[in-house]
């Protein structure tokens, strides 16, 4: 578990470090025609006078919520090398054919620095 909430923590932080930089999702967020963009960054997107609809923080924890338990699951018998493989037996971006020695590499350089 420590894995996976270290990666989706690595995520939340280049997300931050990516909106800060101004790189946004084009296009609205809502019927209504608010943009990616019109709301602030950081805490202030959660609470103050301009943060995200609650509807819209409530559809966000469902997301997160259904990702956690139906997604990011470590599933016995689907071909999972070791803890922390979320692949389930149908995602490889060529994991599979690295030699065991190049496994054990970049699994330990994901252990002690966190990127691969």
């Amino acid at each position: 578990v420590e894995i996976k909430h270290g990666r989706i923590s690595m995520l939340a932080f280049l997300g931050q470090i990516t909106t800060r930089a101004g790189f946004h999702l084009p296009g609205a967020i809502d019927y209504s025609g608010d943009s990616f963009d019109s709301y602030p960054n950081g805490v202030a997107a959660l609470i103050g006078p301009n943060s995200i609809p609650t509807a819209g923080l409530v559809q966000l924890i469902a997301f997160i919520g259904i990702l956690e338990i139906a997604v990011m699951r470590d599933i016995e018998g689907t071909g999972n090398e070791f803890v922390g493989d979320f692949r389930n037996g149908y995602i490889d971006f060529g994991w599979d054919d690295l030699d065991e020695e190049a496994k054990l590499s970049k699994r330990a350089i994901a252990l002690n620095q966190g990127r691969a």
